[in-house]
């Protein structure tokens, strides 16, 4: 048997070094802008566009590199990343505190996007797959359950420090969070992971080929249509969730309450995978992940003759999608193998990172022609992702 196939449970400790992270990774670089938005419109006087055009450029620019930072991780560069690309992204976040034009702003909007490209989960995912081979999965699980808090850490934080530091200030202290928190416990894990190299010892060697034999098999264009499609769908009802459940007949607190459940949802779901993850299959799990995301659809449609069933949509949807993030890297090993895995992983990620960026500009233009177009293209689409996987599993 090959050594990267052996499941492995790894360093337990390293891996929740890791989870922890992600998770001031996530709330730093991703959620801390949405938790600072209504701030940064009162200290810069920037429309919300022209605010929100630098995270969407971070993230265009996220999709273009992923490919690119998963050949370095399949050259053994994954660790060194998780290491020097947080302190990037801080360094751009430092930059944001004390832009003065929206030029500037998108200009280091554009270092973030660097960052993000090698210091999310792609990366880090791409690396416990090479480090630990078939016991990935758990590990991935495990750093998932708990960056699941990143929203929940940012928001309220975000208050805080946008009430001590203004919201341009708060950034900088973002910042800080990364310097001394994430960076700190990243160098930790990547160690104690490389102690365990499972391939052997130094870099591994060049695995010319894999990604172009990839392309070539259909499986991979279908995992990429899955999610991006599942993840555009949910990128669509979660930036308009509180303005669909309104439109159901919730009364504003109740859609504020319904929205807030779809986090925790993400976190449950991981969890019952995580304590169920000897009994239950890849193919099972995804199958499961992928139907919810229909049922959720499904619900929110309903939902204008009951408002209270947007609640069943928040947990579908949550823990659907919370599964999704571990089952896509997994799957795309189980599928395609773990020769050239990074390379594979990165290319594979531009559909659903693309699908979260255009989510907001596809649901605007939905609106326009009206609700009712919102609630059956986000069903064809979760549709669509879980007909695909069906075909994909059983071949």
């Amino acid at each position: 048997m090959n050594p990267a196939d052996t499941p492995d449970r790894g360093d337990p400790l390293a891996v929740w070094l890791l989870a922890v992270g992600q998770t001031l990774i996530y709330a730093s670089l991703y959620y801390a802008f949405a938790a600072l938005l209504p701030s940064l419109v009162a200290a810069t006087g920037w429309s919300k566009a022209q605010l929100a055009a630098g995270p969407t450029l971070a993230f265009l620019i996220t999709a273009g590199l992923t490919p690119v930072t998963g050949r370095l991780v399949d050259r053994g560069w994954g660790g060194d990343m998780l290491i020097w690309m947080p302190g990037l992204g801080a360094l751009g976040l430092v930059g944001l505190g004390f832009a003065k034009t929206p030029g500037v702003w998108l200009a280091l909007w554009a270092v973030v996007g660097v960052a993000q490209a090698g210091s999310f989960y792609e990366t880090c995912f791409a690396f416990l797959t090479r480090r630990l081979g078939g016991g990935a999965r758990a590990a991935i699980t495990r750093v998932t359950l708990v960056a699941g808090f990143a929203g929940t850490l940012a928001f309220p934080l975000g208050a805080v420090l946008a009430q001590a530091f203004g919201g341009q200030g708060a950034l900088v202290a973002f910042a800080a969070l990364v310097v001394l928190g994430a960076v700190p416990v990243n160098v930790l894990a990547v160690r104690r992971l490389r102690r365990l190299d499972l391939a052997g010892v130094g870099r591994p060697a060049p695995e010319p080929g894999a990604l172009m034999a990839a392309l070539r098999r259909p499986a991979f264009w279908g995992i990429g249509a899955i999610f991006g499609l599942t993840y555009l769908s949910h990128s669509i009802l979660v930036t308009y969730a509180l303005v669909l459940f309104a439109e159901r007949g919730a009364a504003a607190g109740v859609a504020v309450l319904a929205a807030s459940c779809i986090g925790p949802a993400q976190v449950a779901g991981r969890a019952v995978l995580m304590m169920n993850e000897t009994r239950v299959s890849t193919k099972a799990a995804t199958v499961w992940s992928l139907g919810s995301v229909v049922g959720a659809a499904v619900l929110l449609w309903l939902a204008g003759m009951a408002p209270v069933l947007i609640f069943g949509f928040a947990l579908l949807q949550g823990a659907g999608l919370g599964l999704s993030s571990i089952l896509r890297p997994v799957l795309l090993a189980e599928v395609l193998g773990r020769r050239g895995f990074g390379s594979i992983s990165g290319a594979a990620a531009v559909a659903p990172i693309l699908g979260t960026a255009a989510g907001p500009v596809v649901g605007a233009w939905l609106f326009g022609i009206g609700p009712s177009a919102v609630y059956g293209a986000c069903l064809a689409m979760a549709a669509a992702g879980f007909g695909i996987g069906l075909v994909l599993l059983r071949r």
